[in-house]
């Protein structure tokens, strides 16, 4: 790549609207429709993976997986019925404007389908400050794959120096070590700060507004900088 500009690249779910424990209560819910009984706090940790690795993470190995479909169907169904509800985290529109304005490229690294990442593009409602996103159509493998970083890399016209992910989960992480990039980890999904740090998140903030307050200090302020 020829010219690379400073970028960061935003997981969505969890780290910028507050979604993660919907999804653990939806997937629960469908989950029991399939006849499976899954501990919520298991699921909870598998958010963030695609959808055929969560199954394969939380569902038993002899199960018939040509259900598997029917399974994932309802959990997006049951979750649709929150979307007029979803909310943006404190400081998560403010946190990307702040990007924009420092002239870092802002994208969105999201695995969602497109009609869900509209609903959460709504909900952020920071349309003036993105400069691209990603969805589940442009990759082939779900995180921990770096496959979605990579995406979003492309997108930005950027490269893993010049560039920073944040995240909420292990999975963001790990995705991000195998695609060569720093990752920012926030608590506001619900995984604590030394699961992100053993996974090799190179910082950890509270909250998007926690982030954003410690912008200048921040692996995002070193992008400006350096």
């Amino acid at each position: 790549m020829s010219e690379s500009a400073p970028a960061v690249l935003f997981d969505v779910d969890g780290t910028l609207v507050d979604t993660n424990y919907l999804h653990a209560v939806t997937w629960w819910e469908a989950f029991a429709q399939a006849g499976f009984q899954v501990p919520m706090t298991a699921i909870h940790r598998a958010i963030g993976m695609g959808s055929d690795q969560l199954l394969e993470e939380l569902l038993p190995p002899d199960r018939d997986r040509e259900k598997d479909a029917r399974t994932s169907d309802a959990h997006s169904a049951i979750y649709s019925t929150y979307w007029s509800r979803l909310k943006a985290l404190d400081g998560a529109a403010d946190l990307l404007r702040a990007c924009k304005e420092h002239g870092l490229r802002v994208v969105l690294a999201s695995s969602a389908d497109e009609s869900q990442f509209q609903v959460l593009r709504a909900a952020l409602a920071a349309e003036d400050a993105i400069d691209a996103a990603t969805s589940s159509a442009d990759v082939e493998d779900a995180k921990p794959a770096p496959d979605l970083v990579q995406v979003a890399l492309d997108k930005a016209c950027t490269d893993p120096d010049h560039a920073v992910f944040v995240g909420d989960t292990i999975w963001d992480v790990r995705a991000c070590q195998r695609a060569g990039v720093r990752c920012v980890g926030l608590l506001s999904g619900g995984i604590s700060a030394d699961e992100l740090s053993r996974a090799g998140a190179v910082a950890i903030y509270d909250s998007p507004a926690d982030l954003l307050g410690s912008f200048s200090s921040s692996p995002l302020g070193e992008l400006v900088s350096g």
